[in-house]
């Protein structure tokens, strides 16, 4: 007589907590190297691997789906036969509740002039459009958890450029050496340059710490609009393309009292953060060595001093 063959569906909950998300997002990018892909017609296998490449990269939860194996908490053999999985993957607060992630209207925040003319003030000048608001608004998300997992995983470890940090090693080397309190405002910058973005307010740097945080905010959106991915697509669609989208140079330029900082990654300027040195009198650098970092530029409004860090 036949066995008789029954069908179950096993529902099961589990909660991770990401220690350290560079390596999750490269484990995630083996899987999709490994993995066989059917393209639908008319899109070769290149295009749909690169547009998986890019979702891995670009968001943490498509990464841990890549590395999820439902069918490894079964022993298959023992009379069972693995039928189909689903899976989803959601990002939670402490409390378990599902947490904010909901990019904010940038069409409402930042209205842009369309009239083109040549002597409209707007038109012919730098606008922060929606498009380009919510590329740097993903990189200060993006950024800010890659520093608060740098903190996680190394305290007041040096950094070092082996390349097992994920923020920290972008810095000038003058920083590497700092310890955990200072990283933590370091990290907390990139929440306050994306607060500005959710306010409607340009990203304004009012101490070194944001000048660095908004250097890397504008690299990483320029090379994730490059490369295809940041801002989900879904999301793209509903802002408006304007001819001034993604103007990262004119953007530097407008966003920032001066490029000083980046002296530091000079070698042969060392010593020029310090306020007493001859190179920094003579060019009116003014004070960048670490400690000063987070201190207001004297012409800029401090942040709110009783604000908390993410985490």
């Amino acid at each position: 007589m036949a066995q008789e063959r029954r069908r179950f569906k096993i529902n099961i909950e589990v909660t991770v907590e990401v220690t350290n998300s560079k390596a999750l997002t490269q484990a995630a990018l083996r899987e999709v190297k490994a993995a066989t892909f059917a393209p639908e017609p008319g899109r070769t296998l290149d295009q749909v691997r690169g547009e998986a490449r890019a979702e891995v990269s670009a968001d943490i939860a498509a990464a841990l789906e890549w590395v999820i194996e439902p069918d490894t908490i079964l022993t298959i053999d023992e009379g069972l036969q693995f039928i189909e999985s689903t899976q989803s993957v959601i990002e939670v607060d402490d409390t378990g509740v599902e947490a904010e992630g909901t990019p904010p209207d940038f069409t409402a925040l930042f209205s842009v002039c369309r009239c083109g003319k040549d002597d409209c003030d707007d038109c012919t000048s730098f606008q922060l459009t929606p498009r380009t608001a919510a590329a740097l608004w993903m990189a200060g998300q993006l950024l800010a958890d890659q520093a608060y997992d740098d903190i996680a995983e190394h305290g007041d470890d040096p950094v070092s450029d082996d390349g097992g940090w994920n923020v920290l090693e972008s810095y000038p080397r003058v920083t590497w050496r700092q310890d955990t309190a200072w990283r933590q405002q370091a990290a907390r910058s990139f929440d306050d340059l994306t607060g500005d973005l959710e306010a409607g307010r340009w990203p304004s740097p009012t101490c070194p710490g944001e000048e660095m945080a908004l250097h890397l905010m504008l690299q990483m959106a320029e090379a994730a609009v490059e490369d295809g991915w940041g801002v989900p697509a879904d999301v793209l669609a509903r802002l408006p393309e304007h001819p001034g989208d993604y103007d990262w140079e004119l953007a530097v330029d407008v966003l920032f009292q001066d490029e000083d900082i980046l002296n530091l990654f000079d070698e042969s300027m060392d010593g020029i953060e310090d306020p007493g040195s001859d190179e920094n009198r003579t060019t009116g650098m003014g004070d960048y060595r670490p400690e000063a970092w987070f201190r207001p530029f004297s012409n800029k409004t401090p942040r709110n001093g009783q604000r908390g860090f993410r985490r």
